[in-house]
């Protein structure tokens, strides 16, 4: 953002605006003036590519579709120049304007003013309606940047790691299962939960671009951010170099025990690993001007180990694969392009687990070893057609790949065991197993679309198809006899616990035995249409206006559809205005509507014959048992409490009318954005933007146990619908007990049926209807880098409130998307309040300062206030259902009439998790060994400051009626502690 200003203020060419567009997904453009029926010339030295268009009456000219690059241009007419050649760098996702004029001034040299953009802010693109970040490949080597994806995006502002276990980023207070990931244009989002991505080294990639809002049509699928990458291609020169990263163990500092009541109840001291990796690549000319290729290896090791949460297991792991990746660009001619690329990001991975007894530091037998697979091979083709001067195509087909398959020695012999922290320890392993799934999962996307610009006078027209099949072969159970995994919980006498039962008297723990069983091959077909005009109405006001039309068909194991979606209509439409008419200060706005898919693990554990078994059973304490020498434990099963649990699945695939809504709505997401941006001169520029954000509408399960005829006895079961809004299921329309029609439930006042302790039908609740808006008020400052020092700034004051934070749960760390605990029954989301992504205050701030030529320094600081904290209980003041509430029994608790318990409500978010702090920095030696062989040697230190602030905590304060959790409030996750980094690269 913000470049457009300087680019013209450094030309000195007066008025900068054009008909201005976003640039593809894979490249940018250069836009801009010049006198009516001027030739106008843009050519990359590195690579030839060289491309001619004549401007129209007006002195309008554009390059769309233009690879990322540093180009020069020219402009003549009548054979005679018109101005002076400009060298302009082409950054992702940008249009660059630059009006060519007649002037005496030597060649102009954009480098200074970086028209490349390698920073959120500097100049002012008034071509842009969107609030976007980008980040290049050269200023991440400047920077203490950890060499992940993730921290690329966390640099933007208004992105935030997520509160949960299960990780991933949030943008603009969505959850982490709502972002979208390129690379080249191929998406390579994990379509299973949509909580990850494929990745490739960062000497893989050329530029990033985060986008935090007001994207165009072309991108879709997503209500939260999209990361959007480039990778190296080839030129006319031949390059080759190596690069070799260190993480030693010895350059991090301990990770802190954690103790509760005096007690330890985290054992990390010891966790610890080691990483080295070490890239090699080549680059060049096959036929000059015609033909590159860019290709690259990396060897990687990481040897991390750690120990279980009671210090008496220690896993040590291997892993030892290799990364390789390829591009090969093919310049036919000046006017067609084709381009390969392929990486694969497989990683497969040891772990040897051991008995371990901490306090003594020894390490005893080997007790198993879990063997895991990950990542896939990935690639793409794209040809791009410059087919007349005013028209230009892309097309674009690519598959990718991601494996996860995770299996242990002990499989068929040893059950997972599991205790939360109140319950004493046996003082030997939980169990013979670390492996809490035996799990393999292969997802493969086949992807294609088509993009087209026409350029017609004061109007770009943009349009194009999208269109992608998810296909996920996946199986899953628990290891060991009986694939049952037992968890251990506190309790107390006369409690009501989750399937309903009464704990006996003399028990203070029980344990669940569960079985969860599922295997089957799982398709989701997307596809979507979109039509962008950019009208630019004056030469200072631009107009953006377009529709997406996009259609999700999630399908069965047998290739039926079963959650089918169309027509969805999002409008975009946005404004750009050059105030002050050259290009230095603009004010923009946006108004769009985005639609989520439903991720594939819907289709999975729906559609495809889920068990999910659940048997309680009073604790009578441990069995100690001996396995190749070493000892562990298993729980001992007193009585059953309560009867077998299966609701959530029992082995078959039922009536699927019956279980999915006929009318199911999407989910979607309406945003605005009003910004302002100013560049002050060449270098300084600063920007506020206030952004509010409403989402529509869930899709998750209900439990539909009244339907309004048949006096409210009619029974349906879990039903995939919308919360809180009409559902039409097939059930039994004349109460004959048998479904023969379709019934439609007004689920925010019916579907779920209360009885009181007799059995007496008391009536029927609905559910609120899902609820989740931000707002934002961002601020940014920014130096660009010239070859001194940069810096920027950001501050984001932001609210996140609602009772949904959307497909995933990160407060009760809930990671299957789409099927959370929210709407389990009405009273699971009756409290709205602060959701899980909400950071009141974000403090971000980078820069490098150049010492000398040699010397350079780099720091990135983030100070980030808590996410908020509720007290869950279980149950409800209205019927005896306990699931995740917001109410707490505070009296008459163990009454098994649950009309005579006394609740009271537990607010959401009244507390927080503290603030966190985290200074990063940098050293780097840069010598030129000669003019083509330069050695970079840079030193990270991360946390500093070794800030290990709790980042997340036990949420339930009642984990049965009336039942206190003693561990709420208990720290969980953490800041990770300080290592260092040295990375070491040399270019020919």
């Amino acid at each position: 953002m913000l470049r457009h200003g300087a680019l013209c203020l450094a030309i000195g060419l007066g008025l900068c605006a054009t008909p201005g567009a976003h640039a593809a997904n894979t490249d940018g453009s250069i836009t801009g003036r010049t006198r009516p029926g001027a030739s106008v010339t843009v050519r990359d030295p590195s690579t030839g590519l060289t491309r001619t268009v004549t401007a129209d009456k007006d002195g309008s000219y554009r390059f769309p579709f233009l690879p990322v690059g540093h180009y020069q241009l020219d402009s003549s007419l009548d054979g005679k120049p018109v101005g002076q050649t400009a060298e302009v760098n082409v950054s992702l996702g940008n249009a660059t304007t630059v009006n060519l004029v007649e002037r005496q001034q030597g060649p102009t040299d954009l480098e200074g003013v970086q028209v490349s953009a390698p920073v959120v802010i500097s100049a002012v693109d008034i071509s842009s309606t969107e609030t976007a970040t980008n980040v290049s490949r050269e200023e991440i080597r400047r920077l203490p940047v950890d060499q992940n994806v993730q921290s690329v995006a966390l640099l933007a502002p208004g992105v935030n790691k997520g509160n949960a276990g299960f990780g991933g980023i949030s943008f603009g207070g969505s959850s982490v299962a709502e972002n979208s990931f390129y690379v080249n244009g191929l998406n390579v989002t994990d379509f299973y939960n949509r909580n990850g991505f494929s990745e490739a080294p960062f000497a893989f990639y050329q530029e990033f671009q985060v986008k935090t809002g007001g994207y165009s049509v072309e991108f879709g699928r997503t209500t939260g951010g999209v990361v959007n990458a480039v990778t190296r291609s080839g030129t006319n020169e031949f390059k080759a170099g190596a690069e070799m990263t260190f993480e030693p163990s010895d350059w991090q500092s301990t990770t802190k025990n954690r103790y509760w009541d005096g007690e330890r109840y985290i054992t990390s001291s010891e966790d610890h690993y080691t990483r080295t990796k070490m890239n090699v690549y080549a680059s060049g000319p096959i036929v000059k001007d015609k033909l590159f290729f860019f290709a690259m290896y990396e060897a990687r090791g990481y040897t991390p180990q750690n120990t279980d949460n009671d210090g008496t297991v220690l896993t040590q792991n291997d892993t030892n694969s290799g990364f390789w990746g390829a591009k090969v660009d093919w310049h036919i001619n000046d006017k067609n392009l084709l381009e390969f690329m392929a990486f694969s990001d497989k990683d497969s991975n040891v772990g040897s687990v051991y008995s371990y007894d901490y306090d003594s530091h020894t390490k005893g037998v080997k007790q198993d070893e879990i063997y895991s697979d990950t990542g896939g091979k990935n690639w793409n083709a794209t040809y791009t057609s410059y087919l007349v001067d005013d028209l230009s195509m892309k097309l674009m087909y690519g598959k990718n790949n991601r494996e996860d398959f995770t299996r242990g020695l002990s499989d068929a012999e040893c059950n997972p065991v599991a205790r939360v922290s109140a319950v004493p320890s046996p003082g030997v392993p939980l169990g013979c197993s670390t492996s809490t799934a035996v799990e393999k999962r292969n997802d493969t996307r086949k992807q294609g679309r088509a993009d087209f610009e026409w350029t017609l006078g004061d109007h770009v027209l943009r349009f194009g198809y999208d269109h992608e099949v998810d296909t996920s072969d996946y199986s899953r159970h628990y290891p060991g006899p009986g694939a049952y995994y037992y968890n251990i919980y506190t309790t107390t006498p006369g409690a009501t616990i989750e399937n309903g039962g009464v704990v006996p008297d003399g028990y203070t723990a029980y344990v669940r035995a569960r079985r969860y069983e599922i295997e089957g091959t799982f398709e989701t077909d997307n596809n979507a249409y979109y039509i962008e005009d950019n009208w630019n109405i004056t030469p200072d006001f631009l107009l953006n206006a377009g529709l997406r039309r996009d259609a999700f068909d999630n399908k069965t194991g047998e290739g039926k559809s079963y959650i089918k979606m169309d027509n969805m209509i999002a409008p975009r439409l946005g404004f750009s205005w050059d105030m002050k008419g050259d290009g230095t200060t603009k004010i923009f706005g946006n108004l769009g509507r985005y639609y989520l898919p439903v991720a594939n693990v819907i289709n999975i554990k729906q559609a495809g014959g889920l068990l999910d078994q659940r048997t309680y059973y009073g604790f009578d304490g441990y069995q100690i048992l001996d396995r190749n020498g070493g000892q562990y434990a298993v729980p001992i099963l007193g009585p059953q409490i309560g009867p077998v649990d299966d609701s959530q699945g029992n082995g078959t695939v039922g009536d699927l009318r019956a279980e999915v809504d006929k009318h199911m709505d999407s989910v979607y997401q309406d945003e605005a954005i009003l910004g302002f941006q100013q560049a002050l001169d060449e270098k300084w520029s600063w920007g506020v933007s206030g952004t509010y954000r409403k989402l529509h509408n869930a899709i998750d399960d209900m439990e539909i146990s009244a339907t309004p005829q048949c006096g409210g006895d009619g029974y349906i079961g879990y039903v995939m619908g919308n919360p809180g809004r009409k559902t039409t299921v097939y059930g039994d329309t004349n109460c004959d007990g048998t479904p023969d029609g379709y019934i439609t439930i007004d689920t925010s006042k019916q579907g779920w049926a209360m009885y009181d302790a007799e059995g007496n039908y008391l009536g029927q609740r609905g559910w609120k209807k899902p609820r989740r808006t931000f707002g934002s008020l961002e601020f940014q400052l920014d130096r660009a880098w010239d070859e001194k020092w940069m810096f920027n700034a950001s501050y984001v004051l932001s609210w996140s409130r609602g009772n949904a934070e959307g497909p995933v749960n990160s407060d009760t760390n809930f990671d299957d998307t789409g099927r959370t605990e929210n709407f389990d029954d009405p009273w699971v989301n009756l409290n709205g309040g602060y959701l899980p992504n909400d950071h009141r205050h974000q403090f971000k701030l980078r820069g490098t300062y150049a010492i000398s030529k040699q010397w350079q320094v780099g720091a990135d600081v983030t100070a980030l206030s808590g996410s908020p904290i509720t007290g869950y209980g279980v149950g409800n003041p209205y019927d005896g259902t306990v699931y995740h509430s917001y109410f707490i029994c505070v009296s008459n608790c163990a009454d098994p009439v649950s009309e005579n318990r006394v609740y009271e409500r537990s607010p959401r978010g009244e507390r927080r998790t503290p603030w966190t702090f985290n200074l990063n920095a940098s050293i780097t030696y840069l010598l030129p060994i000669d003019e083509k062989n330069n050695l970079r040697v840079k030193f990270a230190l991360y946390n500093v400051l070794n800030q290990q602030r709790t980042l997340g905590v036990d949420q339930d304060l009642q984990t049965s009626v009336g039942g206190l959790n003693p561990t709420f409030l208990q720290p969980q996750r953490f800041q990770s502690p300080r290592f260092g980094q040295l990375t070491v690269s040399i270019d020919f």
